[in-house]
């Protein structure tokens, strides 16, 4: 990432221009005001400090010239080319995923955190995300962007969306993201504790789209077998606050779903209980044909006017600190 100043509005700077005019008006008005008396030795010593005030306001104006040209360091991603593969993260947030198999945290707190590592680990692949749970929604486009990525899986949540888990249905959309998609291969990783439940289209069927198309699907289940505790909101009888009660089920993950909707498609399926999951995926994904992709620049701008503006401010009041001081030292 390279750091590069430049101006929004460099017009402002023609006014720079009066600088000198207004120097050269100044020394001759005093020139032209002066008395010159013959019998006496001319000072010159402190002559400076006549000319002190009109300096300072003289580097103010010009200092205020430069703001408001409005200076900002631009912060940029050059163009390059780089081998990738596309890849499109479909994640669930159902209402499942709030079961809290991980103590202190709920499946979906570990799932964004398996997309996170994902999406570090692939710095060269354009990547895209879908969040679903009765319906599918595509939460970012492809992108090299990893900090946008980052931020966008930290935002995600549950109940945004219909109740349910419709696995086919985010398959499907993922599909359609990649339908247009130039890379000689393309990747859905589904991340899911893999009860499908809703949707007008089953899994089975959205992984038979993914082969037609030549999308392979790697699933990571996401979830412990046995009863684990599951918070539920609910309004207390006393004071008819909401509140949240935590009842045990058993949910366990559909690994049976996730391994053939894998198969089906060329990919593999595995559990995100298993520390080397994500090493797995990697080294599969690692073994497909890349594509060359090019990088666009990106550039994001801080500005950086206000210390000259109030720089300009303390210029322009230094000259009145020694009335001030009087003023605060008189009894």
């Amino acid at each position: 990432m390279n750091a590069f100043p430049s101006l929004a509005d460099p017009l402002w700077l023609v006014l720079l221009a009066l600088v000198p005019v207004l120097a050269w008006r100044h020394h001759r008005r005093a020139r032209l005001g002066g008395l010159t008396y013959s019998k006496l030795p001319e000072k010159t010593g402190g002559s400076w400090r006549l000319h002190l005030p009109f300096y300072l306001r003289l580097a103010a104006f010009s200092l205020l010239v430069v703001a408001l040209a409005r200076p900002r360091l631009g912060y940029s991603w050059e163009e390059s080319l780089t081998q990738g593969i596309d890849i499109e993260i479909v994640l669930d947030v159902s209402g499942s995923m709030a079961a809290e198999d991980f103590q202190p945290k709920n499946r979906l707190a570990v799932a964004k955190g398996v997309v996170k590592d994902l999406v570090a680990g692939r710095p060269g692949d354009r990547i895209g995300l879908v969040v679903f749970s009765g319906a599918a929604l595509t939460q970012a486009p492809l992108t090299t962007d990893r900090q946008m990525l980052r931020f966008l899986v930290d935002k995600v949540d549950m109940g945004n969306l219909p109740r349910g888990t419709a696995i086919g249905v985010a398959l499907a959309t993922a599909a359609a993201r990649l339908r247009d998609s130039a890379a000689k291969s393309r990747v859905a990783v589904l991340v899911t504790d893999g009860v499908s439940n809703a949707g007008e289209i089953d899994p089975h069927s959205a992984a038979a789209l993914c082969d037609g198309m030549g999308i392979r699907v790697y699933t990571i289940g996401v979830g412990t077998a046995g009863p684990v505790p599951i918070p539920i909101a609910v309004q207390d009888p006393r004071t008819g606050l909401p509140t949240v009660r935590r009842v045990v089920r058993s949910m366990p993950v559909d690994e049976e779903l996730l391994t053939e909707i894998a198969e089906r498609t060329g990919g593999r399926a595995y559990l995100a209980t298993d520390p080397k999951a994500l090493a797995h995926v990697f080294d599969e994904i690692d073994r497909l044909e890349k594509t060359e992709l090019e990088v666009k620049r990106f550039v994001r701008y801080r500005e950086t006017f206000q210390p000259l503006a109030w720089s300009a401010l303390a210029l322009l009041l230094l000259p009145l600190l020694p009335s001030a001081l009087a003023v605060t030292a008189e009894p």
